[in-house]
């Protein structure tokens, strides 16, 4: 019987996925446990598995296309069927639209199942797909950086700066790749001249990242405007500030560092520990709204807010109130190099109680953050930074750091806002209390 493979549902939150690259090609036998394709969803590039065994009859979407969930993307002749009559016969049976996209599905989990019955209408409001990006004109070959492909030989590329390149008639392969692992990004993309560019005159300086046109919301991108504006639409936010005084914790954190080298904590590290402690004090920021009830959870999921190349996404630590500071350093670690790879399975992205987002080692001195739904807290991080503070009834330096507390009214009040805020200054400024 021939299997279709259709778009699963690989985050919470995804609606869409967008097929970045094939691995298999019309023809190919495949295996349980293979990889077929790289989907990119609104939060990470994963890998599609094939779960049964066949062989590929029919490629239903470019590479490119954005596909709803249960949308078809492929069909594989079973295990001794004609590969040719059941391509005829998908093809004679498909309608689809010259851009590529897939003809509706039945939504599935899985990334393969048999054919059951006839597809299901596509959900309303599902994104228009993208056509597959215009191949770049043919050009002599070139070496490859080091950076921008690895031993294996496979290029690493974002699919937005393949589809700049494309747009911009350049060789993917000649640039060199400043993203995790050599991978090639959009950044890279934009700073190769044009051919036939005016030469820059001397004495100008030699780059310029302005550079006109229209950029396509990615699917991350787009999730991101959409949860945010449901957030500030439906949230009533109010927002809390502390100042913490850092002079204990950083020369606490440099005689550890120095005691368990190479281990190295970040003040990160420390703020995240004391950040699930404190929620352990102070349950109420630790909920969620519901119609009828607030939702309170018993145990910390702490996301903490990791930048990538086409936004930002919230991996999450488990059980953050059981692990000590130099557990939570190597999960923090473990997570965002996933993050920044676009690596992040479906459950290190959701379930999250309660989120930090730092914006201290971009010089931010105090910010506010929107809140993650449905969560009812999120906590800004600022810089340390040297300050003038009283100590002993004088004025002396200082190093000092801004927190800020953004809350659901509807959840939170603001005298637990502030107790909370206090638990975490006492433990960041007294951080013994942090590692015994």
């Amino acid at each position: 019987m021939p299997i279709e493979i259709t778009m699963p549902k690989l985050s919470d939150t995804m609606t869409t996925g967008t097929l970045v690259k094939w691995l298999k090609k019309e023809g190919d036998s495949v295996n349980p446990g293979d990889i077929i394709a790289e989907v990119e969803t609104d939060k990470a590039t994963q890998e599609l598995e094939a779960f049964e065994p066949g062989t590929v009859a029919k490629i239903m979407v470019a590479e490119g296309s954005q596909i709803p969930i249960g949308g078809l993307i492929v069909v594989l002749a079973g295990p001794g069927e004609n590969v040719a009559d059941v391509a005829k016969t998908v093809a004679g049976a498909s309608k689809l639209p010259a851009s590529g996209a897939s003809k509706p599905a039945s939504p599935a989990v899985s990334a393969a199942a048999p054919i059951v019955a006839a597809p299901s209408p596509i959900p309303a409001m599902a994104p228009t797909p993208v056509p597959a990006p215009t191949p770049a004109p043919a050009a002599a070959a070139k070496t490859p950086s080091p950076a921008g492909q690895p031993a294996s030989g496979k290029l690493r590329v974002s699919p937005l700066a393949r589809k700049i390149a494309a747009e911009k008639g350049v060789d993917i392969s000649s640039i060199h790749g400043t993203g995790p692992g050599g991978r090639i990004i959009r950044r890279d993309v934009l700073e190769v001249p044009v051919a036939g560019a005016a030469p820059r005159p001397a004495g100008l300086p030699t780059k310029n990242k302005l550079q006109a046109g229209t950029l396509p919301l990615s699917n991350m991108r787009q999730t991101i405007a959409r949860r945010l504006l449901e957030s500030k639409q439906s949230i009533p936010h109010f927002y809390v500030s502390m100042d913490v005084v850092m002079d204990a914790l950083l020369d606490l954190r440099k005689a550890v560092n120095e005691q368990f080298a190479p281990t190295k904590l970040s003040v990160t590290d420390f703020i995240c520990r004391a950040t699930a402690l404190a929620i352990a004090n102070v349950p109420a920021v630790n909920a969620s709204f519901s119609p009828t009830a607030i939702i309170r959870h018993g145990t910390v999921h702490l996301g903490v807010a990791v930048a990538v190349e086409d936004g930002l996404v919230v991996p999450v630590i488990r059980d953050a109130q059981l692990l000590s500071v130099f557990e939570m350093s190597a999960r923090v670690r473990q997570l965002a190099e996933l993050a920044r790879g676009r690596k992040l399975k479906a459950d290190q992205m959701t379930g999250g109680t309660f989120t930090i987002s730092n914006l201290g080692m971009y010089g931010v001195r105090e910010f506010q953050a929107i809140i993650n739904p449905p969560e009812a807290a999120i906590l800004a991080v600022g810089g340390t930074e040297p300050r003038p503070i009283v100590k002993n009834g004088q004025v002396v330096p200082g190093q000092v750091m801004s927190l800020s507390l953004s809350a659901d009214h509807r959840v939170v009040d603001g005298a637990t806002a502030a107790e909370f805020l206090g638990e975490i200054k006492t433990l960041l400024e007294n951080p013994l209390r942090m590692v015994l």
